[in-house]
């Protein structure tokens, strides 16, 4: 059996990179604790926090009041290491959201659960429970983006939305310039589909300066790797849904598609990022039909997102500055009676300040959201504000 690349060796250490094919823990110095086990077993232990405190311009959807909420945006525990130079395994615990809209105690769960098998930097297996390999914001680690968060809807496929269960082949190609990768999963599975049938995706992207080599991306690299990189992804399954769930007839497939581009270009006068992507969902209109009641308002989405930040060169006091745009626009076409009241424009700035690097930073984001056309009646669907400061911690 051929060993690892050069590039794969010489990458991180074996305790590590489990975590960064995930994209969750993408860098060496965030990884805790390692126990080492014999000449090649390792287990490293990860600790993450995101602590929010949220206003907006509205409560629920029957109170347009202002209202503000401190929660626990991300907690989490990460065990990540290796068996042997070949195969690596990771689980996460999560209990996230917890205390948001009053809702406390919130339950512990696995987010990832999952093995890898790294036969050579062309050849690399994932099984169990992971990231799908669909668009790249959902890659992108949420502990180090460029904004405050990712799109709160537009990233994630309306079915099994940020992560799935099965199998995936990936690999680099072209001195890791190509990179490819084949997943088969789950997706929609519930007693309403129409058929239990097998989700497929693919994903290929193309690196014109340094490689981006794992199976995650960064949000940011902080100005440590001058970055280009365009990416396309293709997401099908077949007969999900019941465009007549009365009569159990008309049944639709799921298929979608997404472009991408990603810049980040270190300078003596800073560091210069801007990112973008285009989406494309659909189910065939079922859900302006007779759909079933679990069919996702997403399952007929189109939209884009356009990301820009600018850190300065030197620090400001003991940290890094930098500070990020946001604008997004997405179009549902789901009608409420023959109104389309979903589709918005998200519009924000802010900052983010490192102490040091991801391990300690403090965040700010104000947004502004706004609808083509408001309901009436319905808060949460009228326009709105909000503004977010937020703190992390890694160890």
């Amino acid at each position: 059996m051929k060993k690892l690349s050069n590039l794969s060796r010489a990458r991180l250490p074996h305790a590590c990179a489990v975590g960064i094919f995930a994209g969750l823990m993408p860098l060496a110095a965030h990884a805790g604790p390692t126990i080492e086990f014999g000449d090649q077993g390792s287990l490293t232990f990860t600790y993450a926090l995101q602590a929010w405190a949220q206003n907006k311009s509205f409560t629920s959807t029957t109170d347009n009041s202002s209202s503000t909420d401190f929660f626990l945006r991300r907690n989490r525990l990460t065990f990540a290491g290796q068996y042997n130079d070949y195969i690596g395994f990771y689980a996460q615990l999560e209990a996230g959201n917890d205390s948001k809209l009053g809702e406390d105690n919130k339950s512990v769960y696995y987010r990832d659960a999952y093995v890898t098998f790294d036969y050579r930097d062309d050849f690399r297996f994932i099984v169990g429970r992971f990231k799908n390999t669909f668009s790249r914001e959902n890659l992108e680690a949420c502990l180090e983006p460029l904004t405050m968060d990712r799109a709160e809807v537009l990233s994630y496929t309306p079915f099994a939305g940020s992560r799935d269960t099965g199998v995936a082949m990936w690999g680099n190609l072209m001195d890791a310039k190509l990179q490819y990768r084949v997943m088969v999963a789950d997706g929609r599975d519930d007693e309403d589909a129409a058929k239990d049938n097998v989700r497929m995706t693919g994903r290929v992207h193309y690196s014109f300066w340094e490689p981006e080599y794992d199976y995650g991306y960064l949000g940011t690299y902080l100005g440590t790797r001058k970055v280009l990189t365009i990416g396309a992804a293709y997401d099908y399954q077949p007969e999900v849904a019941y465009a007549n769930f009365p009569s159990r007839s008309d049944i639709q497939d799921y298929s979608a598609w997404t472009v991408d581009a990603f810049m980040e270009y270190p300078t003596a006068s800073g560091v210069y990022t801007l990112s973008g992507a285009y989406f494309d969902y659909d189910t065939g209109n079922a859900f302006n039909q007779s759909p079933d009641p679990s069919l996702p308002i997403n399952s007929n989405l189109e939209g884009y997102y356009v990301k820009a930040g600018y850190m300065l060169p030197n620090k400001l006091g003991p940290g890094r500055l930098q500070f990020f745009g946001r604008y997004e626009n997405s179009d549902y076409g789901a009608t409420v009676a023959t109104t389309e009241y979903y589709d918005q424009t998200w519009a924000s700035v802010g900052a983010h300040y490192y102490f040091d690097g991801q391990r300690l930073k403090l965040s700010f984001e104000y947004a502004d959201i706004s609808f083509d056309t408001e309901h009436p009646t319905n808060p949460a669907l009228q326009d709105y504000n909000q503004a977010t400061l937020g703190f992390q911690f890694i160890f």
